[in-house]
C-alpha cells in the first residue's frame, strides 16, 4: 500500500519518525497502527540472522537543516484493507507495482522488494 503524502504530494509508504526508546520494527508498527488503523504481522524477511521481521530495505539521504535522513523500509501482512483516515495522506492505493504513481525512484523498487517477500 502506498499513501498520497499531504505535505510532499507524492506516493509514499506510510511511515514517520522513530519516538525514543523505539526499534525501526516498533517504530513501524506503531507508525502503521497511527496513519491507517491498521495492525500489521510482520513476517520473516530475506535479511541475515538478526535482521529485524519484515525489514526489506535501506535508503539514506540528506533532508537539509535536519542532517541525514534514514529510511527503514518494512513490510506487513494486514488483516483487512479497511483503513481509517489520517491527515498525512491524502489517497491510498493497494499496488502491484509503482508504474504511473508520482513516486520516488526507491519506492518504486521498494515495492518490487516487498512483493518478493514470501508469505505463509
Amino acid at each position: 500500500m502506498l499513501v498520497r503524502h499531504r505535505r510532499l504530494g507524492v506516493w509514499l509508504p506510510v511511515g514517520g519518525e522513530i519516538e525514543a526508546g523505539e526499534t525501526p520494527l516498533e517504530a513501524a508498527r506503531r507508525e502503521l497502527r497511527e496513519e491507517t488503523g491498521l495492525e500489521g504481522r510482520f513476517p520473516d524477511g530475506p535479511g541475515v540472522t538478526g535482521t529485524p521481521r519484515g525489514l526489506v530495505g535501506y535508503e539514506e539521504h540528506m533532508a537539509g537543516a535536519k542532517g541525514l535522513h534514514m529510511n527503514f523500509a518494512f513490510v506487513a501482512d494486514v488483516p483487512s484493507r479497511a483503513l481509517r483516515a489520517c491527515d498525512e495522506w491524502t489517497d491510498a492505493r493497494w499496488v502491484k507495482d509503482a508504474a504511473g504513481l508520482d513516486c520516488p525512484k526507491n519506492v518504486r523498487q521498494l515495492v518490487v522488494l516487498a512483493l518478493a517477500v514470501p508469505r505463509g
